[in-house]
């Protein structure tokens, strides 16, 4: 079995994500990781909170907190969420840990060793107003390419292209609004990306082919425009310092790493985090360092992407030191709230703390997963979430549950009904649920989420299909026996379906498995061909009927749902 090493783009710290930043990286790499560990394999699932930059300090300075201590905070109010959503990270960390600032400043002191990173006088924006030099991301304004008025000094939010400060059309300082700027010179450190780039061309030659479209396109769109050397330090109290005994007059100014420096370099940092947690047991450099046996799979939405597939590779290979770099990236489009951006700035769209307080997590995971933006940009709308919820969710599969356990215990008791040997029907049914299952694994090793919600749903359908078409509520007027084979293959079913269900929807999953009172009962994987047996739950095994899996969503909790976040009419 291979070694599965996961991460999913670390959540900014500036306050609670919205579900479009939660279906863009990290609840697809929760379900992979949770699929990977049934099927047996070794996985690590990485992730951390994003603390450095420009936006943490005004998110501090608006929140009257010094930024350590809003950082602190924040990170266990995300972390608090993200387990309310049962996300199982292995280690969920900090950028802002001395691990991370250690190996950050290994990587810059390695690149320097090997010419890659240059000391360089620039002409840098300072703000007259607020009498300190402006870092991009405190600088807004109008984007040139696409025209957005709240583009920030590095990057477009609306149109993802990277900016300088300089391209800003009536630029204005983040902090005090004024546009009352001027230019001066100073003193930064450059990444020579463009002495790196025959090098990344080649890596992504060799590694990009099995990436999806969208992201191995960005990769190669970078390229194409050829890589530029780029600024990896900034004018801020707040990150990871420029060493002093390679820089000491940058340190001594007080120059910190641009936070797109150092937060791939968290992946890492935070993975040794966790190793140092239990050093007798754990060594981070088995995954990071000459890691040949590991494959690295990163989740991320799709503005993200240049960053991971060509700068942070540049950061690694410039090192020259065998860090593991990524075997397959995921990368995934927008998920727009009825055609408008959801933004985390502009309060715009659900939030997962507002989506936990609504509704159950299970219900939120499975729609976001079964309408996750892979090939366009999707668009959520209260409509289709309760649709699908009461559709797939609701009516497929939890009625299916209810009535067979509560149909079986009510004629024949608390114990799986034995009945008759499996005939043609369940036969056929056995074909049917493994081939369905096969369709599933391979939708999953290749990491289309939509497509294995989708192989999900019809395994669910089929037991439906077969209840309907054996009637155990006509059998048992006729045939006690041939009702209670039904019963029993429908139970068999259910336990199929918490098995199969788990990486999507994990606590329902296991309300499911608990049902039955088998002897160490786990989720481990059923294969396709074990699966169409369909006897993993002998008759005699004593059963509950658990409560109502999932309420259905009403016209009342709809209209309650759009006059509290919007609707249609807020596009």
């Amino acid at each position: 079995m291979a070694r599965h090493l996961i991460t999913s783009a670390l959540p900014y710290i500036n306050g609670i994500k919205h579900l479009g930043n939660m279906v863009g990286s990290m609840l697809p790499a929760d379900v992979y990781s949770r699929y990977l560990r049934q099927r047996g394999h070794e996985v690590l699932y990485i992730c951390a909170t994003d603390e450095h930059g420009t936006p943490a300090e005004l998110a501090a300075k608006e929140a009257g907190q010094s930024v350590a201590a809003f950082c602190a905070e924040q990170h266990d109010k995300q972390k608090a969420i993200y387990e309310g959503f049962g996300l199982r990270f292995d280690y969920f960390g900090r950028s802002s840990s001395r691990e991370n600032v250690e190996l950050t400043q290994r990587f810059a002191r390695k690149l320097h060793e090997n010419g890659f990173i240059e000391e360089r006088a620039i002409r840098q924006v300072y703000s007259i107003a607020d009498e300190r030099f402006l870092p991009d991301r405190y600088i807004v304004g109008t984007c040139p390419h696409c025209g957005y008025d709240k583009a920030r000094g590095d990057q477009c939010e609306n149109c993802t292209r990277v900016l300088d400060p300089t391209d800003l059309i009536e630029a204005r300082s983040a902090i005090s609004g004024s546009g009352e700027l001027e230019v001066r010179e100073t003193k930064h450190l450059f990444l020579l990306q463009s002495k790196l780039q025959h090098e990344v061309e080649r890596w992504i030659d060799e590694s990009s082919a099995e990436w999806p479209t969208l992201a191995s396109s960005i990769a190669r769109k970078w390229l194409t425009e050829g890589l530029q050397d780029r600024a990896i330090t900034r004018d801020l109290d707040w990150g990871v310092p420029v060493p002093a005994d390679v820089w000491p007059e940058l340190a001594a100014d007080g120059k910190v790493f641009y936070v797109w420096f150092d937060a791939p370099i968290e992946y890492i940092g935070a993975t040794k985090e966790w190793s140092d947690q239990a050093p007798d047991e754990r060594d981070y450099t088995s995954w990071w360092y000459e890691a040949d046996d590991v494959r690295y799979t990163e989740f991320m939405a799709k503005d993200n992407v240049p960053f991971h597939s060509v700068m942070f590779p540049a950061t690694q290979i410039g090192t020259r030191e065998p860090w593991k770099k990524v075997d397959f990236l995921k990368a995934f489009n927008w998920l727009n709230y009825y055609g408008g951006k959801f933004s985390t700035s502009q309060r715009r769209g659900i939030f997962t703390d507002a989506a936990l307080e609504l509704l159950p997590a299970d219900y939120w995971r499975y729609f976001l997963i079964a309408n996750a933006p892979e090939s366009d940009d999707t668009s959520f709308t209260w409509e289709l979430f309760s649709s699908s919820v009461n559709k797939d969710l609701a009516d497929t599969l939890g009625n299916f549950v209810n009535r067979v356990l509560s149909f079986s215990r009510k004629r024949f008791g608390d114990d799986v009904p034995a009945g008759a040997e499996a005939g043609a029907a369940e036969q056929k049914l056995g074909e049917e649920i493994a081939g369905l299952l096969a369709e599933y694994e391979g939708h999953m090793e290749a990491l289309q989420f939509r497509k294995a919600a989708a192989s999900l749903r019809a395994l669910w359908s089929a037991g439906n299909s077969y209840l309907e078409e054996k009637a155990p509520w006509l059998e048992i007027k006729t045939d006690k026996d041939a009702a209670a084979l039904t019963l029993r293959t429908a139970m068999n079913l259910i336990h199929l379906y918490s098995v199969v269900s788990e990486p999507f929807i994990p606590a329902s999953a296991q309300v499911m498995r608990g049902a039955f009172s088998l002897e160490n009962d786990t989720a481990q994987w059923v294969s396709p061909e074990e699966a169409k047996a369909l006897a993993s739950v002998p008759a005699g095994t004593p059963f509950t009927v658990p409560p109502v899996l999932f309420a259905k969503i009403s016209e009342d909790d709809l209209e309650s749902y759009r006059e509290r976040f919007g609707g249609d009419d807020e596009a």
